[in-house]
């Protein structure tokens, strides 16, 4: 047996163990496990069923997983991106009014397109146009938007003559509300502050493990009777059921749901290309990240292979469309697994396997509830807030429309619009301070620019 993984994974000569492997991939799991517990969360806001899109987001998860250990034999994991998942409920279902149908063949055809870029050197190309300044912009301001609907979906954050304001806490002690979404967001506070002492603390699975702090308290207080549930509200029972058994949710209602009707519209093209953006540099800068930290780069600063990882994420996308499940990409979290000493895809086999496995826990993870989830949103989108420390904020024509982009994403509640202002400000402040002549700006940056702008004039 050992023999053989040593053939396929190389293990000797990528200096690690069978044991190691399976430890890193365990670990690996651990830190990204939350994501069968949140996403079906944020996708059944559209409409969709929450047990199937937890079924399609443990298969897809593991498929991904797979092809990145067979096509590349890296310990990158995948799974449906954060971010990518907001962008699909909130603004192309939400805000742009597509239905999930629509929204899912939109994914589809990015991981075609993708597919198709992955054979060639495109993807890396348009990867390596774009201003490092701006992708540090988009990165922060997609997790300003994360933490932003953690905040709403805990009721931390809720409706009022501003706009927005904290959750009356008060006031619902008499109208009787604080038993039910006031204990939510108090409970949420709570996650979060552990979450954020278990990442200090370097604790492996730190936010799965604040998860499910958070929801253990969550029943304590529910028997206890400080928690109400009420489903008219939106606060849900903490107790799993498990009346049916244990047994895999059907995946039916997600199966094969693409709707390619609203496809021949600009408006479609736009999300397309926003979902392009968001998952193009979401995942370069995951794998190139992870991969310094396991010293897989080469003397370059590239990443040998590229393309056999690049494909299998975007295989990954296609199918898990297909499956039901927004964008499928490469896991930051995956930096676990590296730190335990994971080198080759034994590590991602054993992600997988884990992922399989999951789909048996169903009861357990579709119970967990918004506000034991939320805390790992907001949590994410510090992760993410983090990538403004590497902007040069001297320099106003680099720093003020990644400073654009970030804001833009949580104000205007739209991820593309905060791709799309970025781009049209790094080029305009470029052109008329005269800077474009000190710096080669690719021809896509004009173009885009270009077409954004086109975009509010005709749309």
């Amino acid at each position: 047996m050992s023999e053989t993984l040593e053939k396929l994974f190389h293990l000797k000569e990528n200096g690690t163990t069978v044991r190691t492997e399976m430890v890193a991939g365990l670990t690996t799991f651990m830190t990204m496990a939350y994501i069968l517990a949140v996403n079906p969360g944020i996708l059944s806001t559209t409409g969709m069923d929450a047990g199937a899109v937890f079924v399609a987001t443990a298969i897809g998860s593991a498929i991904g997983t797979i092809f990145m250990a067979v096509f590349a034999n890296y310990p990158f994991a995948l799974a449906p991106g954060m971010g990518l998942n907001a962008f699909f409920a909130f603004t192309v279902c939400g805000a742009m009014g597509y239905s999930w149908q629509v929204a899912l063949a939109a994914v589809f055809i990015e991981g075609v397109i993708f597919l198709i870029l992955s054979l060639t050197k495109v993807r890396e190309a348009i990867f390596n146009c774009v201003p490092t300044s701006l992708k540090m912009g988009v990165t922060a301001g997609i997790g300003l938007f994360i933490a932003f609907i953690g905040m709403q979906s805990a009721k931390l954050v809720v409706d009022s003559p501003t706009l927005v304001s904290i959750f009356p806490f008060k006031s619902s002690l008499a109208d009787g509300t604080f038993y039910t979404t006031g204990m939510g967001a108090v409970l949420a506070l709570i996650g979060i502050l552990v979450i954020a002492v278990l990442i200090h603390k370097k604790v492996p699975g730190d936010i799965l493990w604040g998860i499910l702090f958070t929801w253990i308290l969550g029943m304590i207080c529910e028997v206890t009777g400080l928690y109400i549930p009420n489903p008219e509200l939106g606060m849900f029972s903490t107790i799993p059921d498990f009346s049916k058994g244990i047994s895999i949710p059907d995946l039916s209602p997600t199966l094969m749901q693409v709707d390619f009707s609203g496809i021949w519209s600009f408006n479609f093209l736009t999300v397309i290309l926003a979902f392009m953006f968001v998952d193009l540099f979401d995942t370069l800068g995951t794998l190139i990240g992870v991969a310094s930290k396991a010293d897989m780069l080469d003397e370059q600063g590239r990443l040998p292979n590229i393309k056999g990882a690049l494909l299998a994420d975007s295989l990954a996308t296609s199918i898990g469309a297909v499956l039901g499940t927004s964008t499928v990409s490469t896991y930051v979290e995956s930096s676990a697994g590296v730190s335990a000493g994971g080198r080759t895809g034994l590590t991602a086999w054993t992600v997988a396997g884990l992922f399989v496995l999951s789909l048996f826990l169903a009861p357990l993870f579709l119970t967990i509830p918004a506000f034991a989830t939320a805390p790992a949103l907001i949590v994410v989108g510090f992760l993410m807030v983090s990538s403004l420390t590497k902007i040069d904020f001297t320099d106003l024509t680099e720093a003020f429309p990644a400073y654009i982009a970030t804001v833009t994403m949580v104000f205007m509640y739209s991820i593309s619009e905060g791709i799309a202002m970025g781009f049209i400000s790094y080029v305009v402040i470029n052109v008329l301070s005269g800077d474009f002549r000190k710096k080669s700006i690719s021809p896509v940056m004009y173009i885009l620019a270009v077409i954004f702008i086109l975009k509010y004039i005709y749309v």
